[in-house]
Parts: C-alpha cells; structure tokens; sequence
C-alpha cells in the first residue's frame, strides 16, 4: 500500500527543526493539554491521523522525516510519539519497510485481547481457537446494557452469543452486546463464515477498530444454561470477565461477558 503524503513535502529536505516555537503554538489535541512534552502533543494529532481514516488499517504511514517536516519537529520527537503507539499497539515498526497502521489481523494484536493462557503458558501452541456461533440477534437495549455502551435505554442493540473450544474442550462462553448502527449487516452467518479474528472482521467489514478495554473479573457459579454449554457441572466455578472495549475517542463499541473455565488455563494479564 501507498503512504498517505502531503504532496508539499519532499522527503529528500531535512525538515527544520523548529520544537519549541511549535511546542508554544501548537493548539490542545485530543485532549492533550498545550504545555504537555511535545511529543505527547505529536501523539495526539498521530491519533487525530488515525480517527480521521487518513491512514487506513494495515497501510504505511509517512516517514518519521516526513512528518517531522509535516509537524516542524525533530525526527526524535516524531520517533518517540510513534514509540508510544507501538507500545500501545496502533502501530507497528517493521524492520526495514516503514511503520504501519495496526490491524486485528497481525498475531501480536490478536492475542492483546485474549487473556487466558493455558498451563503450559503457550497460548499459541494450542492454535486457534474452535468457534461455534450460538446466535446473534437485534433486541433493545436493557439499562445495564446502554449504560456500558453511552446509548440511550431502548437503542437497538446486537447481541452475540458464542463458544470458544481448545482441543475441542468448550472453554469460554462469551455474550457480546454491540450498538446496531456501526455494525449494520452483522448476522450469524457472517461470524461463522469468517475466518480470521473477529475484532479483525469489525475492523475490516464495519470500520470499528477496538484500540483499549477495560475489564472487571469476578468468580461466579454459572447457570443451568451456562453449565449445558460449556459442558460443566452445576455448581462449577468459573472466572468471569466483564470487558468494556472502546474504538477511537474513548467511545464504547462493545460490552462482553466471557466465563472462563479455568482447570487447564489461567488468566494472565501484565501491568506496566
């Protein structure tokens, strides 16, 4: 894929470095208060760069000397805003051809959201996971429900039900709730016809890239529906996982409830 450019810029003219009249002018971005590091503020219109769509999922972004000229700052200060989305997973160095925008589909983005491991602390030699699709249906959306996703009691919601088998053991029921707008068209059908991830085809299909979740994790004793579908006992305990993940601008785009069985897997997380 082609660079997203600004046709005024030539890459072959070392930009001027010009931080500290920039770093004195440059407006409030995203929030990012105009007297933060300069490079948090270059972070900031990074981002405005990606909400916006100027660079695609999976494409290159400019240069580091590119948008130093673009942003009158040095090439370090554009290298450490662009460390930071590497870090945080919305971008992605690749050694030799450039910077990239992130997608669903790259292994290490894959496994950021899936945080249950098994014992042999492995998770990629369990290969991936078997899906079996229970339903996806439009309802209304309950309190609790509109409360998670910023939409008004009633809204039209989509709910999705499905399991997740390891080795063909059922280990993870899952329940998803979606505001029906962005994702207009999503059926069944169309989650067990693909393949891949399914931030992934949210991304691909519907535009909605999932960049950070917050999670709460409490035990509980599931239900006689529960039990059926994962296969367990009554009375079995298993790890629940309420996760609240948001696309660009902090705007909530999905509710989930994932039950763990936990006998041959742990749920690890890492704290930075």
């Amino acid at each position: 894929m082609t660079n997203a450019r600004n046709p005024s810029l030539d890459a072959s003219v070392a930009p001027t470095v010009v931080d500290a009249p920039l770093a004195a002018g440059l407006p409030s971005v995203l929030g990012t208060p105009a007297f933060s590091p300069l490079y948090q503020q270059i972070k900031g219109l990074l981002l405005q760069s990606l909400q916006s769509g100027e660079w695609k999922s999976g494409a290159a972004i400019p240069s580091e000397l590119e948008l130093a000229a673009r942003y009158r700052v040095s090439q370090g200060t554009v290298r450490k805003a662009i460390d930071e989305l590497a870090v945080e997973n919305l971008l992605v160095r690749r050694q030799g051809k450039g910077t990239f925008v992130a997608t669903h589909s790259e292994q290490q983005v894959q496994y950021r959201f899936l945080k249950l491991v098994p014992d042999s602390g492995d998770l990629a030699s369990e290969g991936p996971a078997q899906r079996t699709i229970i339903d996806c249906k439009r309802l209304r959306a309950s309190a609790e429900v509109a409360r998670g996703l910023a939409i008004r009691s009633g809204d039209a919601v989509l709910q999705v039900r499905r399991v997740l088998a390891f080795g063909g053991v059922p280990t993870i029921l899952e329940d998803l709730w979606l505001p029906a707008g962005p994702f207009k068209g999503l059926t069944a059908e169309r989650l067990r016809g693909y393949d891949g991830p399914m931030y992934a085809l949210f991304e691909a299909e519907f535009g909605v890239r999932m960049v950070r979740a917050e999670e709460k994790i409490r035990a509980i004793l599931p239900d006689p529906q529960q039990c059926g579908l994962l296969a367990v006992p009554a009375g079995t305990p298993l790890l629940s996982v309420e996760r609240l993940a948001y696309t660009y601008k902090d705007t909530p785009m999905e509710l989930r409830q994932g039950l763990y069985l936990t006998d041959k897997h742990f749920y690890r997380n890492e704290l930075h």
